[in-house]
C-alpha cells in the first residue's frame, strides 16, 4: 500500500513538474525525460536504481528480454522530423503560395478564408497558423471582418484537417506499435464524423461573418499550375497503403514516403540542388527526436513502475465512469499543455487500464482518446498557433471562446455518440 502510494505521488509531482516546464516554453522531451527520472525516483520501493537507466535504454535502442538493438523509436523520431523538413521545404520554396493562388480560381464568396489555413494546415508544423495569418488579416479585410473572426477562422481551418489526416504526428504515435498499434487509415475513418462536424461549423463560421460581398472584385486569371504542389503532402499515404503488403510496418512505411515526397518537392520546384539542400539544413530539428525518445522513456517508466495500474485503482473507486475518465483526462491534459502530441503521449498510458471495463473495442476508445486531445488542445490559450495567430492579428485567442468552445466541444461530442451508437466498431 506504501508502494502504491509512492508511485502515486511520484507521478502528481511528475505531471506538476512536466506541465509546469512545457507551460514555461521548456523543450517537451527534455520534460519527459525529468519527469521520467522523478517518477522512477518516486517508485524505488518497486524498482532498483539500475531500472531507471535501463528502462530509457529500453524505450529507445535496445531490448533487454530480446536482447537485440530496436529501432522501432528512432525510425518515430526520424520520421516526426522529416515531416517537419517536409513542412517547412514546401513553405519555404513557396511551394504552398503556388497552391492557394491555384486553388484561388475555384473559390468564391470568402471560401478562401477557409482554403488557405486548411492548405497550410496540411503541413504539421508548431506555429503554422501565423503562416496564414497574414494572407486571412488581408483577405478579411475585403469582407469588413473583425480581428476576432478573422483570428477564429484562421485557426479553426488550420487544424480542420487533423482529426483525420494520416500524416500528422499525434495520429501517427497512437496508432504506432507502443501505443494502440491499430491501422492508422482505420482511425481516420471511423474519425469521419468528427471531421464533417468540424466541416460544417466552418461552413457555419463563414456564412455568419461573411455579410458583404468584397470591397473589392478582382479578376483572378485561371492558374491551375500550382496544384501539383499537393502532391507532396499526400504521396506518402500511397507509399503508406503500398508498402506494408510488403512486410514494411506502419512507420517504415510512412517514413520511405516522406523520403520520396521531400525529392519529389525538389524535383517540382526547380531550385538548385545547393539551395535545396540550404533549405533542408536548416529545418533539421532536434525538439521532434527530444519529443519522442521523451515519449517512450516516460512510457516505458510507467509500465516498470505500474503507475498506470496503481491510478487505475485509486480512480477506480471514485464516481465515474470508465468511459468518462477516458473522455476527460486526454481533454484537460490537451488543454493544459497545449500541444496534442503531448497530451495523448501522457493520458493514454493513463486511461488504458479502464478500457477493458468500458465495453467498447479499441478503436473506438482509442478515437474518443484521440478527439479528446484534440477538442483540448485546439482551445488551449498556450497552444502556438492560438498565440501566434492572436499575437499577429492584435486579439486574444480568450475573445473568441465564444464560439471557440462550443466549436471544440460539439466535434468530441459527435464523435462520442457516434462511438457509443457503434460500441463495436
Amino acid at each position: 500500500m506504501l508502494d502504491e502510494f509512492a508511485v502515486i505521488l511520484g507521478v502528481i509531482v511528475a505531471f506538476a513538474i512536466i506541465i509546469f516546464l512545457i507551460r514555461k516554453r521548456f523543450n517537451f522531451g527534455l520534460s519527459l525525460i525529468i519527469g521520467s527520472i522523478i517518477l522512477g525516483v518516486f517508485s524505488l520501493q518497486k524498482i532498483q536504481p539500475i531500472d531507471i537507466p535501463k528502462a530509457m535504454i529500453e524505450a529507445t535502442i535496445y531490448s533487454f528480454e530480446k536482447q537485440q538493438i530496436v529501432t522501432e523509436t528512432i525510425e518515430l523520431a526520424i520520421l516526426m522530423t522529416l515531416i517537419y523538413v517536409l513542412a517547412r521545404a514546401m513553405q519555404e520554396t513557396v511551394a504552398i503560395n503556388k497552391l492557394i493562388s491555384s486553388l484561388r480560381t475555384f473559390f468564391s464568396r470568402g471560401g478562401i478564408l477557409g482554403i488557405i489555413p486548411s492548405i497550410y494546415g496540411l503541413m504539421p508544423n508548431p506555429g503554422g497558423a501565423i503562416l496564414s495569418a497574414p494572407m486571412i488579416d488581408e483577405e478579411g479585410k475585403k469582407y469588413n471582418l473583425t480581428n476576432d473572426q478573422k483570428n477564429l477562422l484562421n485557426i479553426w481551418f488550420r487544424h480542420i484537417w487533423e482529426t483525420v489526416y494520416p500524416a500528422y504526428p499525434a495520429m501517427i504515435l497512437i496508432c504506432s506499435v507502443t501505443f494502440s498499434n491499430i491501422n492508422i487509415f482505420t482511425l481516420s475513418i471511423i474519425d469521419i464524423p468528427a471531421f464533417l462536424t468540424a466541416i460544417f461549423i466552418g461552413a457555419f463560421f463563414l456564412n455568419k461573418f461573411i455579410k458583404k460581398p468584397a470591397q473589392k472584385k478582382l479578376k483572378i486569371g485561371k492558374n491551375y499550375s500550382g496544384l501539383v504542389f499537393i502532391l507532396p503532402p499526400i504521396v506518402p499515404l500511397f507509399f503508406y497503403i503500398v508498402l506494408q503488403v510488403y512486410g514494411f510496418s506502419q512507420t517504415q512505411s510512412f517514413l520511405i514516403g516522406i523520403i520520396f515526397s521531400i525529392i519529389l518537392l525538389y524535383l517540382l520546384v526547380k531550385i538548385s540542388a545547393k539551395e535545396y539542400l540550404s533549405i533542408l539544413k536548416k529545418s533539421l530539428t532536434w525538439k521532434l527526436v527530444a519529443a519522442i525518445f521523451g515519449i517512450m522513456i516516460f512510457r516505458q517508466m510507467f509500465e516498470i513502475t505500474g503507475a498506470n495500474v496503481d491510478i487505475a485503482s485509486m480512480v477506480g473507486s471514485l464516481l465515474f465512469s470508465a468511459l468518462a475518465i477516458v473522455i476527460i483526462i486526454p481533454f484537460l491534459l490537451g488543454f493544459l499543455i497545449g500541444y496534442n502530441l503531448g497530451a495523448i503521449a501522457l493520458s493514454y498510458f493513463l486511461v488504458q487500464p479502464f478500457f477493458v471495463i468500458t465495453g467498447f473495442s479499441l478503436l473506438g476508445l482509442t478515437s474518443i482518446i484521440f478527439i479528446s486531445a484534440f477538442a483540448g488542445y485546439v482551445i488551449s490559450p498556450i497552444h502556438l498557433c492560438n498565440v501566434l495567430s492572436s499575437d499577429y492579428l492584435r486579439t486574444d485567442t480568450t475573445r473568441i471562446y465564444k464560439w471557440f468552445i462550443p466549436a471544440a466541444l460539439a466535434v468530441l461530442v459527435v464523435q462520442i455518440i457516434f462511438i457509443v451508437l457503434f460500441p463495436s466498431l
